[in-house]
C-alpha cells in the first residue's frame, strides 16, 4: 500500500503570455489564448468603435479585431508586418488582439500576483486585473473581458 501524496503547501503558478504594446508589456492568461497569428490587413467595418480594426477570415469564421493600443489608449509603433494577432477565447467569442510583439509564457505563482492599485478610473486601469514583478519588469495583467467593447460583450 503506498503512501498518499504529502500535501501541498506550494503556490501553484498560473502561466501568461506576455507581449509589447509600443514601449510598455502585458500580459493574458495562456488559457484565452487560441493561436497566435502574423498580421494581415482586416476589413474595416463602418460606425465600429475606434478601436475595433475590422474583422478577418479565420478558417472560414469571421473575427474582429481589437486595436489594443487604441483600448488602451496608449502610444503605440506604426503598423507594421511584424505586429501580431493574438487570437483569443473571451466569453463565449473568438477575437483577434493586435499587438506590436510576443514576448514570452511566464509561470507566475499566485502569490506574485497582486491587485493594481486604486488610482482613478482611467481606460487602462480598468483593463488591467492585476500586476507582477518578473525580474526588473513590471507586467500587467489584462482583464480580457474588460476589453470588449460593450457591443461584443452583448453578442456574447
Amino acid at each position: 500500500m503506498t503512501a498518499p501524496p504529502p500535501f501541498r503547501t506550494q503556490p501553484t503558478d498560473r502561466e501568461f503570455l506576455t507581449f509589447r504594446i509600443g514601449e510598455q508589456e502585458y500580459s493574458i492568461d495562456i488559457m484565452a489564448v487560441r493561436e497566435i497569428r502574423c498580421w494581415s490587413h482586416p476589413t474595416p467595418l463602418p460606425h465600429a468603435e475606434d478601436h475595433i480594426r475590422g474583422v478577418i477570415n479565420l478558417r472560414g469564421t469571421v473575427i474582429p479585431i481589437i486595436d489594443l493600443a487604441r483600448r488602451l489608449a496608449i502610444p503605440a509603433e506604426e503598423e507594421n508586418a511584424r505586429n501580431v494577432i493574438i487570437v483569443a477565447w473571451i466569453r463565449q467569442q473568438v477575437v483577434g488582439l493586435l499587438v506590436d510583439a510576443v514576448s514570452d509564457i511566464l509561470a507566475i505563482p499566485d502569490t506574485d500576483i497582486h491587485p493594481p492599485p486604486e488610482m482613478g478610473a482611467g481606460r487602462e486601469r480598468g483593463c488591467v486585473r492585476s500586476l507582477t514583478i518578473v525580474g526588473d519588469r513590471m507586467l500587467r495583467i489584462l482583464d480580457l473581458e474588460a476589453i470588449l467593447p460593450g457591443t461584443m460583450r452583448g453578442a456574447a
